[in-house]
C-alpha cells in the first residue's frame, strides 16, 4: 500500500492530534493555519511547506489528500475549492453551517465521482459505539425503542469569549457544537429523523447564543431521540442510552474529564424484574484507538474507492436538523 500525501488546514489542538494518528499511511506535506508563524517550532526539522494561507496548498502538485479542522464557517469553501481540484478530503465535523450549501457540493460530488469525502463525527468510532452497534446487529436485546443522550461540560473561565460563541465562526453555540455529535448518532442509529421539538436557551454564559439546548427526535416509525448539549455541566458528563424491546445499553465516558469510557448492557429476563447486567470497560488507549481507526477507515476508503462514513450526506442530514432549529 502506497504512502498517501497530505496537507493539513488548521493546525489547532485537534488538527494536530490527527497527525499525530497518520502512522506509515500519510505523509504530511504542507501546512495551512493564519498563526502559522508561531506553530514553526512544532514542524523544525521537517521538509513541510507553511503557509498562513489554506488557498496556496491548492497550488501544490502531486497532492493527495487534505485534512481540515478549521472554523465551522469556512468548512463549506474549502470543501468546495478542493472538490474542484479532485483531492481527497477529511473535514472535522460539522462540516458547514448551512445544510443548503452542503447539498450544492453533493451535487457538485456526481460530477467527481472518484473522490472520497470524509467526516470527522469520531464518536462513531469510539469502542463503545461500535460493540453497540454489534449487539444492535445481533438483535441480542430486540429493536430500538427510543434513544437518551446528555452531553455536557462546564467551559472554562472566559468560555464565552472563545470562538465556539461567535457565530461567525461557529455557526451557532451548543447544538451545533455537542449536539451535532448527539444528532449524528441518533441517526446512526435511528436513521433519518424529524425534529419533533426544540429548546434553546442561555441560561449563564454571556452570549447570545445558546449554553444549553434540549431537543427531541423522531423516524418515520415513532422511534425518539431526546436529547441535551450543554456547556453548563459543571462535571463533565457523556451518556447515551438504546432503549430496545429486551434490554438497554447505556455508554458513558469518553476519557479524560468525562471519565473512563464503558457500555453496560442490561438484558431483561423472561419474568422481568431485575435485567442481567454485563459491562465492558474500556482502556484509555482503546478510547484514544478511535482517531487511529477512524483515519485508517479514510486511507481503505481511498486505496480501495469505496465510500466513506460519515460523509456529506451525514453532515447534509444532521444540519437539516440544526438549521430548522435555529431557524
Amino acid at each position: 500500500m502506497r504512502k498517501l500525501k497530505v496537507a493539513l488546514i488548521g493546525c489547532g489542538v485537534v488538527g494536530l492530534r490527527r497527525v499525530k494518528y497518520f502512522g506509515k499511511n500519510f505523509s504530511l506535506i504542507a501546512c495551512a493555519d493564519k498563526k502559522i508563524n508561531k506553530l514553526k517550532k512544532i514542524f523544525t526539522g521537517r521538509n513541510i511547506i507553511l503557509t498562513n494561507d489554506w488557498k496556496k496548498i491548492l497550488k501544490i502538485d502531486n497532492l493527495d489528500a487534505v485534512f481540515i479542522a478549521t472554523y465551522h464557517s469556512s468548512q463549506n469553501k474549502i470543501i468546495e475549492a478542493f472538490i474542484k481540484k479532485k483531492i481527497h478530503i477529511f473535514c472535522e465535523k460539522p462540516g458547514g453551517t448551512s445544510h443548503k450549501e452542503t447539498l450544492k457540493l453533493l451535487n457538485l460530488i456526481k460530477r467527481k465521482k472518484k473522490i472520497c469525502i470524509k467526516i470527522g463525527y469520531n464518536h462513531r468510532f469510539h469502542p463503545g459505539f461500535i460493540l453497540a452497534k454489534k449487539i444492535i446487529s445481533k438483535n441480542e436485546i430486540g429493536k430500538i425503542m427510543y434513544i437518551r443522550g446528555v452531553y455536557g461540560h462546564g467551559g472554562r473561565k472566559d468560555y464565552h469569549k472563545e470562538w465556539r460563541f461567535n457565530k461567525k465562526l461557529s455557526g451557532g453555540g451548543e447544538l451545533i457544537d455537542k449536539g451535532s455529535h448527539l444528532i449524528d448518532l441518533s441517526r446512526f442509529f435511528l436513521g433519518n429523523l424529524n425534529v419533533h421539538s426544540s429548546f434553546l436557551t442561555n441560561y449563564f454564559w454571556k452570549t447570545k447564543l445558546e449554553d444549553n439546548c434540549f431537543i427531541t427526535l423522531k423516524n418515520n416509525n415513532n422511534n425518539f431521540s431526546f436529547l441535551h448539549a450543554s456547556s453548563t455541566e459543571w462535571k463533565n458528563k457523556f451518556l447515551f442510552e438504546i432503549f430496545c424491546k429486551k434490554g438497554k445499553i447505556e455508554i458513558c465516558g469518553l476519557g479524560k474529564s468525562y471519565g473512563s469510557e464503558k457500555l453496560i448492557l442490561y438484558k431483561m429476563k423472561k419474568n422481568m424484574g431485575i435485567p442481567e447486567k454485563k459491562e465492558f470497560n474500556f482502556s484509555k488507549l482503546e478510547t484514544n484507538n478511535s482517531w487511529k481507526i477512524e483515519i485508517n477507515e479514510f486511507y481503505q476508503s481511498i486505496i480501495k474507492s469505496k465510500n466513506s462514513f460519515p460523509n456529506l450526506y451525514d453532515v447534509y442530514n444532521n444540519l437539516k436538523i440544526i438549521n430548522k432549529i435555529y431557524k
